[in-house]
């Protein structure tokens, strides 16, 4: 081979790595959009206090996700706290093991893009707030893109950057209690 055909093929070598890398680039920055909107019903009487922003309203419009913002080391979340013992929020036994969980266990639900399909079912994550840090199962989803139907407790759908933690975490992460409910926090795969 000829020395200006290794420099072509160097610099056409080099050319490409550049392509690539800005196309891995664009990916990683693009952001999360709303796939959709459903509207909202209002729930039977014994499901869901209508005056509770737990419920949906009836003929509100609620904005879906299939996507979540990308996991990194440290990824921004709102940490939401669930029953999921049976006869709690949480609804029915966990996606991923079809069981109950002690609200004195770690477990979390995470929104559907970050629980991606169930490939973080029964894996740890470890969050991140208020100076502490605490290891929790994924048990859940807490879906983003479908809601306020039975099956979800006429809840609205879960906005794409939550991790839904039972009481254990909250302890553990030592906030108080009066603050429980909505809470930023960090979160990564352990």
């Amino acid at each position: 081979m000829g020395g200006k055909q290794v420099k072509l093929s160097l610099l056409c070598f080099l050319v490409f790595l550049i392509v690539a890398a800005m196309v891995v680039t664009e990916v990683e920055a693009q952001k999360c959009k709303p796939s959709g909107r459903i509207k909202g019903r209002q729930a039977p009487k014994d499901q869901c206090d209508p005056r509770s922003d737990d419920c949906c309203q009836a003929n509100k419009y609620y904005t879906t996700y299939e996507c979540s913002p990308p996991v990194s080391k440290r990824t921004k979340a709102i940490l939401t706290i669930n029953n999921f013992q049976k006869g709690g929020d949480g609804g029915g036994p966990s996606e991923c093991d079809k069981k109950y969980h002690s609200n004195k266990t770690p477990v979390v639900a995470l929104s559907t893009g970050w629980f991606n399909n169930m490939k973080r079912c029964l894996k740890d994550i470890t969050i991140y707030a208020n100076g502490k840090s605490v290891k929790a199962k994924v048990v859940d989803e807490c879906d983003s893109t479908i809601g306020c139907d039975s099956d979800h407790g006429y809840q609205p759908p879960c906005p794409n950057n939550i991790v839904d933690a039972s009481q254990a975490v909250w302890e553990a992460l030592d906030i108080p209690k009066a603050q429980w409910g909505w809470y930023d926090v960090y979160w990564s795969d352990s």
